[in-house]
């Protein structure tokens, strides 16, 4: 599951303080949250929700590492649901995260591996086994933080900061691992480790004021664009014939 259409789907929608006109995007988010809602499956016996792949008109019970962006984007819409709505979606990102967070804890250095496979009575196994230092569990973790305030959020992303400090610390910063069974380690730091991974653990245990979330929202590459303002009793927006949004899609990072 690719997340920069559906992320931007929303996060037009709230750069725009949310005005009519950029209404639209907003449906179109709700609607494609109805065909993810669909691909949703719980495992036996530990019930970990995760989301299937689909190809055609077949599903693969397999979730990537980068669908971990899903339980921060659904936490972030969930408000602007009504209020029956709005808890459901809630508890489905909060399930989600609960899946993300132990595909780090399941391998024997806690980071997780590029993908897992769902089967019958067994929950979860790695499928793909590097680990290249992504964020979006980590993304996820600070979004729920933020909007629940349950400190449980952080607890897990300080679990996944400390195995990254075991596993992927070297003497000129950090690599991820070819192995995430074995520990053994590549020779790359990507750049989103330090442009997202890190930004989004920095934001996890500093205060919600720290970007604020009532004046900026962030890209999918973690670059906070300010949230256009409003002014008047109608609440209508300044710039609201042209907001200005210039989405660039993840980097995905190779395996080296």
């Amino acid at each position: 599951m690719g997340d920069s259409f559906y992320e931007y789907l929303l996060k037009v929608w709230i750069q725009g303080n949310k005005t009519e006109s950029v209404k639209h995007y907003r449906q179109m988010w709700e609607t494609s949250m109805e065909g993810l809602i669909s691909l949703t499956r719980q495992t036996t016996p530990s019930n970990y929700t995760y989301i299937c792949e689909k190809s055609g008109g077949s599903l693969s019970h397999k979730m990537d590492e980068l669908a971990c962006f899903a339980p921060g984007m659904l936490a972030l819409g969930a408000s602007g649901y009504g209020p029956e709505k709005a808890k459901q979606i809630m508890n489905l990102a909060e399930e989600l995260a609960r899946t993300c967070y132990n595909f780090y804890q399941t391998t024997p250095t806690k980071l997780a591996g590029e993908n897992y496979y769902f089967h019958a009575e067994q929950d979860m196994n790695v499928g793909t086994s590097w680990n290249i230092l992504r964020p979006e569990t980590v993304e996820s973790l600070m979004y729920l933080w933020r909007l629940t305030g349950n400190k449980t959020y952080q607890d897990w992303g300080w679990d996944i900061f400390e195995a990254f400090e075991k596993n992927s610390r070297i003497a000129s910063g950090y690599v991820g691992l070819r192995d995430v069974n074995s520990g053994e380690k590549d020779d790359k730091m990507q750049t989103f480790f330090l442009a997202e991974t890190l930004k989004y653990l920095y934001l996890l245990f500093s205060p919600p004021s720290v970007v604020s979330f009532d004046e900026w929202v962030f890209n999918t590459e973690a670059h906070p664009l300010r949230i256009v303002p409003t002014h008047g009793s109608n609440g209508q927006s300044i710039e609201t014939a042209k907001p200005v949004v210039r989405p660039f899609g993840r980097k995905q990072g190779k395996q080296g």
